[in-house]
């Protein structure tokens, strides 16, 4: 098995890396890596519905969706994140337990009372410090969790933070857990590269014919290209998600104006203006420029001047008005 120490901490290139590991290799993989601020979210999730957006936009949290199924989770320097790669049978290639086990054993053998919970959970005293999702491709299996060692949990939960019911999908929801850090629990103190590399070393030792690889330039410009091409894009972070509704009301005191969208692919399917201040002819007219545009905030501020003018309102109420729409 390739034991992976990654040292690149954009979320973007390590979920391009694991995909990359998992269809160009074929080695079996153990791979450790940490994130900047980051929100991820499961591959079949609303990712606006996912995140408080305005937190993530005025903290600098960059947004990420996965490979693999699952629910949204937060991402810092204090969260170690672990992905083990493997070969196996068709139709016995998801077992989760299976796969959190050796890092289960490692949390153990710091005298940690962790245990599993549920299909994918790692508990300490009923608080999760771990989540875990999977994704099958052809003969191999992607496996990978979360361990939240010191992360900042009061920035993990303003994040993830959202208000139920403002979008209407089918898509995956999450379910919201009780979260703590595992360094509160340790009986000696450690920071996380000393925690990283008892996980690491125990992983290494325990794995039979394990040896220690560092990505080449090969793989890394390979895994960059990746990066670029899909995992820093708007059509895959945003766009990719399940059709949804979102209706709202932007209100000054002194207007309100209603809006409701239909969203496929990212893209505005259909789109209605309605408020006292809302001139229904000129309302109709935006509603045709607007119709077939990407539901994107950088997209919609491009028209700005149109929004405006059409809408009835001074361009500082239609830049608010434009944020309201996210």
């Amino acid at each position: 098995m390739l034991c992976i120490s990654a040292v690149n901490n954009d979320p973007w290139f390590n979920l391009a890396a694991e995909e990359y590991l998992l269809k160009e290799h074929t080695e079996d993989v153990f791979m450790l890596w940490q994130s900047q601020p980051s929100v991820i979210v499961g591959k079949h999730q609303n990712t606006l519905a996912e995140i408080n957006y305005d937190y993530v936009k005025n903290n600098n949290i960059r947004v990420a969706r996965r490979l693999s199924g699952g629910g949204a989770v937060y991402h810092d320097e204090g969260n170690l994140n672990f992905t083990f790669i493997l070969n196996g049978k068709e139709g016995r290639l998801v077992n989760f337990h299976r796969y959190m086990e050796p890092v289960l054993k490692v949390l153990q053998s710091l005298s940690l009372d962790a245990h599993f919970e549920g299909r994918n959970n790692i508990m300490i005293k009923n608080m999760k410090i771990s989540g875990n999702a999977e994704h099958i491709y052809k003969q191999r299996v992607l496996h990978h969790g979360t361990l939240l060692f010191d992360t900042q949990l009061d920035r993990l939960e303003e994040a993830l933070k959202v208000t139920p019911g403002r979008y209407r999908d089918k898509a995956v929801q999450s379910v919201r857990s009780t979260v703590a850090n595992i360094k509160e629990y340790l009986e000696q103190d450690m920071d996380i590269l000393q925690f990283r590399n008892i996980i690491f070393r125990n992983i290494l030792e325990s794995s039979s014919n394990s040896t220690v690889y560092e990505l080449n330039p090969e793989d890394t410009e390979r895994i960059n290209k990746l990066s670029q091409d899909k995992y820093s894009k708007w059509e895959w972070v945003f766009g990719y998600s399940p059709r949804y509704y979102l209706s709202g009301i932007y209100s000054t005191g002194k207007r309100e104006i209603q809006f409701t969208l239909s969203v496929e692919s990212g893209i505005i399917r259909d789109i209605d203006f309605r408020g006292t201040s809302v001139n229904r002819k000129k309302a109709t007219e935006l509603s045709g420029i607007l119709r077939g545009m990407a539901h994107s905030e950088n997209d919609l501020l491009a028209k700005l001047g149109t929004i405006s003018k059409l809408l009835l309102i001074p361009e500082k109420e239609a830049q608010e008005f434009i944020c309201s729409m996210f």
